[in-house]
């Protein structure tokens, strides 16, 4: 089943899967974002907009989705929000954005659902400026962790809805222009962290 297609079966009962188990770490991850008055920010994944309530006004977001009928619900919480929002339909691991055009990028629990994680972070790395930042915030099992169940959990979760098996370190070695700034662990015995990245200022010369 494709992502687009699974996500558009279950975007009716989305909210009511996700929306209270994710509530506070969301919020906490945008109360960490520090100053965001006139930056430019793109969310890709933006599903149905779970993120909205918590957006800091001062900013000018674009939110990225494969599946119209999500993002038909985030476009109804930006508007109860009084909240101008750029929403567009496309696929995240090829961005139609020029480079090098937004200051933040933010990725909730999108790493662990797209089938190449690894390349939705080089489109976000390459659509942020030099020294922006990318904040994600998503499962992750530990290099050299066993996590049994969480692998074979993956094997029937993948090709409906998130993968349970990404390895965040992983993943951020194919990104060399990136480096961590933090790394915390969120719930759930550390498997949730929010991470905090920043491009690197191209060199001349």
């Amino acid at each position: 089943m494709s992502l687009k297609l699974s996500y558009t079966l279950i975007s009716p009962i989305y909210d009511a899967l996700i929306a209270r188990a994710t509530q506070k770490m969301r919020q906490k991850s945008w109360s960490q974002m520090g100053e965001m008055a006139g930056l430019s920010v793109l969310i890709p994944g933006i599903g149905t907009g779970l993120d909205i309530p918590y957006l800091p006004k001062a900013a000018h977001y674009t939110g990225v989705d494969i599946t119209p009928a999500m993002l038909h619900r985030a476009r109804k919480k930006a508007n109860q929000q009084n909240l101008p929002v750029d929403l567009k339909e496309g696929d995240i691991l090829a961005l139609s954005l020029p480079d090098q055009s937004f200051d933040r990028v933010v990725m909730h629990l999108i790493l662990a659902v797209v089938p190449s994680p690894q390349l939705a972070l080089q489109e976000a790395a390459r659509v942020l400026k030099p020294g922006g930042r990318i904040m994600i915030l998503d499962k992750f099992i530990q290099p050299g962790e066993n996590a049994w169940v969480r692998r074979i959990a993956n094997s029937l979760l993948r090709h409906i809805a998130t993968r349970t098996d990404v390895i965040f370190e992983e993943v951020l070695a194919g990104v060399p222009a990136l480096q961590v700034v933090n790394d915390e662990p969120l719930m759930a015995g550390g498997w949730f962290r929010r991470i905090e990245l920043q491009k690197q200022a191209t060199r001349i010369g």
